[in-house]
């Protein structure tokens, strides 16, 4: 185990009003939209890999970004501000040592292999729905977003016990989020799935009739599309990993999360086919592999060998496994095929098992890139990962390609989700000439 030689670098530093802070001392307004961007990433980073802020850690995320090949000099501006403004701000108080804040990249190389105490939740009710989520399998996302919910209800409550709430309370909490909280239908969707499980499947109890809430009013939103020139515009500032993951993710039609859990087995060169393996609602499928990107993606491939073997001389422990797949095969985690294909160049721990190992690369980590990206083209829209998703079925239908095929493309259980994407198309009924025109 590599210790490393300052043990400030570890320390976890607190900046909440970190926005004030920077508002009050900063005047430059680009400056200070530049530096809430890079902190708002880091900041991200951090909750998804489940670390603290420190120095360590900040130095973990730009070399994650150097790896991909991105530009670091303003991330490091900003997240060296970050540091000095809560070095400064411990300085302070009363008896408060003075921490380490420059981010240079220290002399002795930091890769620190342990088992940490997994995430099993903080109260009683919260380790009992921790279990059965994880009986149940269920995605970690699921699980993150279950807890969330479990855990704001549970403040909502104010004093009343978890265990005693019944579907009176979860009716009221559904109400206060719709007009309180005015949020989207969906996620009034989601809170309620939440304590729906938390309440039958985790305290074992009937919630009972839960109906005749406020609903939140249901938003109906045209995707945002790409043209092709501008496609090729925003790949033009993508440079590296991120450009291939972009790449790849808008000419396979991939959401993010299914781009990042691609494993070696599931590009299949041959066939010229990417597999997606449990996707959204659990369901595998099968999409086209780009022709254009045979070539970047096989020396992508060959690059992924040498991380590999090091990780295996280095006594890594495997990478994350579905559990069917862990309990059938406990070694297919230490295998080639089954190894992340866009892996993250740092170590992580992961939630469940405590294990520090390979995982793939954040999706903070491309959703900022594609952002600066789409501000460096001058790009009018606001440009996510997920703008790929919807430009690759833009294009496709515009192209005359049916539209069961991109369904099954794109993996919609209803062609009526599909169909949201014939906005753009120049079809009878739908391309209409302004009045304007004919004047």
């Amino acid at each position: 185990m590599t210790k490393l030689k300052d043990k400030s670098w570890s320390l976890p530093v607190s900046l909440p009003r970190w926005r004030e802070i920077l508002h009050s001392e900063q005047s430059n307004p680009a400056l200070i939209r530049s530096h809430e961007e890079e902190i708002f990433a880091y900041l991200k980073f951090l909750k998804a890999m489940r670390r603290r802020a420190s120095v360590e850690s900040a130095m973990g995320y730009l070399r994650d970004l150097e790896g991909q090949g991105e530009p670091t000099e303003t991330t490091r501006q900003a997240l060296r501000w970050f540091f000095q403004a809560a070095a400064q701000q411990r300085s302070n108080e009363p008896s408060a040592p003075e921490p380490r804040a420059p981010l240079t990249t220290p002399t002795e190389p930091v890769q620190i292999i342990r088992v940490e105490r997994a995430d099993q939740g903080n109260w009683p009710w919260e380790q009992r729905m921790v279990t059965v989520l994880r009986a149940r399998q269920l995605q970690w996302r699921t699980e993150e977003a279950y807890r969330h919910w479990a855990r704001r209800f549970a403040r909502w409550l104010t004093g009343k016990p978890v265990e005693e709430a019944d579907g009176n309370d979860i009716r009221g909490y559904l109400e206060y989020l719709a007009v309180e909280g005015k949020v989207s239908a969906s996620t009034q969707r989601l809170a309620l799935n939440a304590l729906i499980f938390l309440v039958r499947e985790t305290l074992g109890r009937d919630p009972g009739d839960c109906s005749g809430y406020r609903l939140a009013r249901p938003t109906k939103r045209i995707p945002v599309a790409l043209s092709q020139r501008q496609c090729q515009t925003l790949f033009a500032q993508l440079t590296g990993m991120n450009r291939l993951m972009a790449q790849l993710m808008y000419g396979a039609g991939l959401r993010l999360m299914e781009l990042l859990r691609l494993r070696v087995q599931d590009v299949n060169f041959e066939q010229g086919i990417i597999s997606v393996r449990q996707g959204k609602g659990g369901k595998d499928r099968v999409s086209v592999l780009p022709e254009s990107l045979r070539v970047p993606l096989l020396e992508h491939r060959e690059c992924l060998q040498s991380l590999f073997e090091a990780d295996r001389r280095d006594a890594l422990p495997g990478v994350w496994l579905p559990p069917a797949v862990e309990n059938k095969i406990p070694t297919a985690g230490t295998q080639w095929a089954w190894q992340w294909f866009f892996p993250s160049r740092q170590l992580a721990v992961d939630p469940r098992s405590g294990l520090r190992r390979r995982h793939h690369i954040q999706d903070a980590s491309l959703q900022s890139a594609i952002r600066k990206a789409a501000r460096a083209a001058n790009l009018s829209q606001r440009v996510t990962p997920h703008t790929l998703r919807h430009s690759f079925a833009t294009h496709l239908l515009a192209n005359g390609t049916d539209i069961r095929t991109v369904q099954e493309l794109l993996g919609h259980a209803d062609v009526a989700t599909t169909m949201i994407y014939t906005h753009v198309l120049n079809r009878p009924g739908l391309a209409v000439r302004s009045p304007l025109d004919n004047l």
